[in-house]
């Protein structure tokens, strides 16, 4: 085991976190799991499996990891943050063990590439992978960017680099459970569309990544400018024939159906359908309830 806490979030996680406390228990001194109160066994099989756990009620991702790094006396020189869903390989595993104690002093921050298992098949294509991510950082060195959706974790100072490895979201929900969730992400992204073309909140910081920002710019300057219709549609054709996705197999295209076209026109309706209710609004102030009003999230938390 190496100097390094993983930080878990969880909230009915019972399915998922024996195997994502498993998949980093030869790797980590500590894990750190953040229960926004779960009503299943999530909290008794994460203490079972050697687990820190605190509670704290959730508001959002990015608000509940910046608690646990201001609040879990992480006492470990490097962080790592590892969503209740996913799971380290044993290829990265061996890498982290290998590769964290020898990094130089000014490398502050290490990306990891995610591949997504969706109906159990490594979604490969429709420029789903690699997916890089900053999720190991030297402690103290970084804070979580202040969004409702897409959230990124940047680092203050210092050099990055990738360790290569088998690092997997593999979320064992079926499509009810998918559609239901990315029904609320839509929410959120749809909050963060209008409260940009408002300017309801402070501008956050861009993410480190270069494919992030590329994509952060994309989404804002381009897409989000887009009609309706075209937005969705154009993004699915893209990844479905552009880059490939088709070569996915038929859970590919249910993948890339919903995730890239039914998710991207969901959150296109909501903000087609909040946006004239805003414009109707006489102050920010006022913007600011009446879109926390429609979404049913706390924006205030944020502002």
């Amino acid at each position: 085991m190496i100097d390094l806490t993983v930080v878990i979030l969880t909230h009915n996680e019972a399915h998922h976190i024996r195997r994502a406390i498993g998949s980093v228990s030869g790797v980590a001194r500590h894990v750190l799991v953040v229960d926004s109160f779960s009503s299943d066994d999530t909290v008794a099989l994460a203490r079972a499996a050697g687990a820190c756990v605190l509670q704290h009620p959730f508001t959002s991702h990015a608000a509940q990891l910046q608690w646990a790094l201001d609040h879990g006396a992480i006492d470990t020189g490097w962080t790592m943050r590892l969503d209740a869903d996913e799971l380290i390989e044993p290829d990265l595993a061996a890498a982290i063990v290998r590769d964290l104690p020898a990094l130089a002093p000014d490398i502050t921050g290490v990306t990891l590439d995610r591949k997504h298992i969706f109906m159990g098949r490594w979604i490969r294509y429709g420029g789903r992978y690699p997916l890089r991510l900053l999720r190991i950082w030297r402690t103290g060195m970084a804070r979580v960017e202040p969004r409702w959706m897409d959230e990124h974790v940047v680092v203050d100072h210092g050099r990055t680099v990738t360790l290569a490895g088998g690092f997997a979201d593999a979320n064992l929900g079926d499509l009810t459970f998918f559609t239901a969730k990315h029904n609320g992400y839509a929410s959120r992204e749809a909050v963060e569309v209008l409260a940009a073309r408002h300017h309801l909140f402070a501008a956050a910081t861009p993410p480190l990544t270069a494919q992030a920002r590329r994509k952060r710019w994309l989404k804002t300057r381009i897409y989000d400018r887009l009609p309706l219709w075209a937005g969705p549609a154009g993004y699915f054709l893209f990844r479905y024939i552009v880059q490939l996705g088709f070569l996915d197999g038929r859970p590919g295209l249910i993948y890339h159906l919903l995730q890239g076209f039914w998710y991207r026109f969901l959150v296109a309706a909501k903000v087609a359908e909040w946006e004239p209710a805003l414009a109707a609004c006489a102050s920010h102030k006022e913007r600011l309830a009446r879109l926390a009003a429609l979404s049913g999230l706390p924006l205030a938390t944020r502002a």
